[in-house]
């Protein structure tokens, strides 16, 4: 169902002017009268009562080093600290030996090296005689060094072995993973800076389910070294099955006092298994375990590299924006996708059938907010589309990283990777516990690169004049609840939804920003509906039949530029539900569309001077996507 109304403001000011109404307005100055321990009289303190965060934090929470082993094989020489110096803003050599600098820096970050194998294949790299002395690990070792095609067949032979439980015996030693936990939680703890830059401590867990099936996780601590140096990360030799990683996470928080939280990936590579309506083994899901997934995974990785997640458009027919950075053909060793499968690999599709399941038994197992990372494999976190960089080191800074032709499984063309993502934060302070607890109560969002800020807020209270930028914020929290929270059903109310999105100051302008919604209707099934809320020009832009026409193009592709003549660099409104029934449940989220830009594609195409082939995508949409707000009947 595709609906577009709305109510539009301010939709062509320009960024400089809104700046500051995203914050509470301040007529004045106001002088500390009271006896506040430091202060002297006079001095001005406007953040000192907010109960709420005013900044978003951009960081990556899913980032690999060469400490990872397919990283490594493939090339990869940098290692965590060169990820977090490069994240921080510093310039680094990348393992071509080229100079990288990111533009903006990130304000946080997270390294998750694959703890299967951790460190060991850096030990390879290093002439190990102890690990080289295994035939497998010894060859690898030679392709590695070989670089290019051998490199990358190291790699791709190493994540068949991993997926397939043949990984040699030396690099499953638990010694050399010690070793190398122990480097990379002190080298994140050197980088942290409360207020400045935050190191998050992490590692991926990479289930494939016995069968290539992706089931990846990223833990995320909330402690530093002194509490994550109690464990070590455990391994899919020892467990594949979820319920098991949760179980560990449980152990984790006993014996430390630590936090800890897992974000699922790629649900695409799954086969249709990351939102299953069953447990790992095929057990029927229980309250039990519904209440476990919905407490240790609050957040889901919608962007990365290997596809977008939000929704695939065989699930969302009337969603013309569904069709966006899609990887569907397989898992990663290949077995190809069947029927069906689709349903249970994107992120929409799992909040519907949540919805489902909650209604069935008692507890919703996909309540799962918003989250974007690269997950590339060069130490680098990049993703501007004209700074691609590739994500394996094979390709980065190269034609090759769009030359190759391999389309098998895992391996797609590498046209088809995407530059994407990032997670923007609503947290109170650059600080592991502001940004870990605005992640575990689903205060975030997803980008597919470009820095848009989106406010989302919904409630019964909003009055018409609420949706104004100098207010919208306070009133938002005051009123109502942000991106990650829960409606509580009220008597004969309807609930109201106040949304704002400002433009990266370095990019598109916005098209649109969207309102989706998820319902279970009188029979149980789950439903869909988008709703175009505001929009730019909207004066010459009215709906035709319900649908919003397209805001225009102006991309050159082959000079890879664009002009924002078009789009808008705020747009601010409110959505109230028409089609709302107290006794359904429902979760609502927001998208902000960027107008079209070039893709890397286009850049490197320049960069290069190589002619494309007509079936590589050469422009796009950029988007952000909230976390949703659920609405559970009485």
């Amino acid at each position: 169902m595709r609906v577009s109304f709305g109510m539009v403001l301010l939709a062509g000011v320009s960024v400089a002017a809104v700046t500051a109404l995203w914050l509470p307005p301040v007529t004045a100055p106001v002088a500390a009268t009271s006896a506040a321990p430091g202060l002297a009289r006079g001095t001005y303190l406007p953040d000192a009562e907010r109960k709420y965060p005013t900044r978003v934090l951009w960081g990556d929470e899913h980032l690999h080093t060469g400490w990872s082993g397919d990283a490594s094989l493939g090339g990869t020489t940098l290692t965590p600290e060169d990820a977090v110096r490069f994240a921080r803003g510093e310039t680094v050599k990348s393992s071509s030996g080229q100079d990288a600098k990111l533009d903006v820096p990130l304000d946080w970050l997270a390294v998750t090296d694959h703890s299967d194998g951790y460190g060991t294949a850096s030990e390879l790299r290093a002439g190990n005689p102890e690990m080289l002395a295994d035939p497998t690990a010894k060859r690898w070792a030679a392709m590695t060094a070989a670089g290019g095609a051998q490199a990358r067949a190291a790699q791709l032979e190493a994540i068949k072995a991993q997926a397939d439980g043949t990984l040699p015996k030396i690099m499953m030693d638990p010694k050399w993973m010690k070793q190398a936990w122990a480097k990379s939680i002190a080298i994140m703890d050197k980088y942290n800076e409360p207020g400045r830059f935050t190191a998050l401590i992490g590692y991926e867990w990479t289930s494939n389910g016995g069968n290539g099936d992706n089931l990846h996780r990223n833990l995320i601590f909330r402690d530093g070294a002194d509490k994550a140096g109690q464990v070590r990360p455990l391994t899919t030799f020892e467990t594949e099955n979820p319920s098991g990683l949760w179980k560990w996470m449980a152990g984790y928080e006993e014996k430390t006092g630590g936090q800890i939280l897992a974000i699922p990936h790629n649900g695409n590579l799954s086969n249709g298994r990351m939102f299953e309506d069953q447990q790992y083994r095929g057990q029927p899901i229980t309250r039990e375990w519904a209440e476990m997934r919905a407490r240790w995974e609050p957040l889901y990785e919608y962007f990365q590299f290997k596809g977008a997640s939000e929704a695939h458009p065989s699930l969302s027919p009337t969603d013309e924006f569904a069709n966006f950075e899609i990887w569907d053909t397989a898992n990663l060793t290949g077995t190809a996708k069947q029927p069906g499968m689709v349903a249970g690999e994107y992120a929409r599709a799992g909040l519907e059938r949540g919805l489902v399941i909650g209604a069935r038994v008692g507890a919703n197992p996909f309540k799962f907010g918003a989250a974007g990372g690269t997950d590339s494999h060069t130490g680098l976190s990049t993703v501007a589309e004209n700074n691609y960089w590739a994500k394996g080191a094979p390709a980065a800074g190269t034609w090759n990283a769009v030359h190759r032709k391999e389309d098998s499984g895992y391996v797609r063309r590498s046209w088809t990777q995407a530059a994407q993502g990032v997670t923007g934060v609503w947290a109170a302070a650059n600080t592991r516990d502001a940004i870990w607890d605005a992640m575990k109560r689903k205060e975030t969002y997803a980008s597919s690169g470009p820095r848009i800020t989106l406010r989302f807020f919904g409630g019964y209270g909003f009055a018409a004049a609420d949706a104004r930028a100098d207010r919208l914020v306070a009133v938002g929290y005051a009123k109502g609840v942000p991106m990650g929270g829960d409606l509580k059903a009220v008597s004969g109310a309807v609930p109201t939804f106040l949304v704002a999105a400002m433009k990266d100051p370095r990019g598109a302008n916005l098209d649109r920003v969207q309102v989706i919604k998820g319902w279970l209707d009188a029979d149980g099934k789950p439903r869909e509906a988008i709703f175009d809320v505001v929009w730019s020009s909207p004066a010459k832009r009215k709906p035709v039949a319900g649908k919003l026409p397209p805001v225009g193009d102006t991309v050159d592709v082959a000079n890879t530029s664009y002009r924002n003549s078009i789009g808008a660099s705020e747009l601010v409104g409110s959505f109230r539900d028409p089609g709302f029934d107290p006794r359904q449940r429902a979760f609502y989220y927001a998208r902000a569309i960027e107008i079209p830009t070039p893709r890397w594609t286009a850049y490197d195409a320049k960069r290069f001077k190589v002619k494309m082939a007509p079936e590589v995508t050469m422009k796009l949409q950029e988007r952000a996507v909230s976390s949703p707000i659920w609405y559970t009947p009485a």
